[in-house]
């Protein structure tokens, strides 16, 4: 097959097309932001992304002061673990 002409064009053109669509699927698949023909980046925009923003905000403050309360518990545990049984006897019995 001679590749002459018209066909030598074609060929050149679906390479072309086949690379860049293939260059597309894995930024996309990978998260790489997707760019126009003039190298711009361009964004995607989501109408809820600033309620899913705020939801994502408030439920990250209710887990952060959450850990904080297990930590300090998780404290109190090795406290009590770690210590002598006279000491914490003691402080039980000072409680009463």
């Amino acid at each position: 097959m001679s590749f002459g002409g018209h066909s030598f064009i074609v060929a050149i053109v679906a390479l072309s097309v086949g690379a860049w669509v293939v260059t597309t699927w894995l930024r996309v698949k990978h998260g790489y932001p997707l760019t126009d023909d003039n190298g711009n980046t361009v964004h995607r925009t989501d109408p809820d992304a600033g309620r899913k923003i705020d939801l994502l905000s408030s439920e990250n403050e209710k887990l952060i002061g959450r850990i904080s309360r297990l930590e300090e518990r998780i404290a109190v545990l090795e406290r009590i673990a770690t210590d002598p049984a006279a000491r914490t006897a003691q402080e039980i019995d000072a409680l009463r």
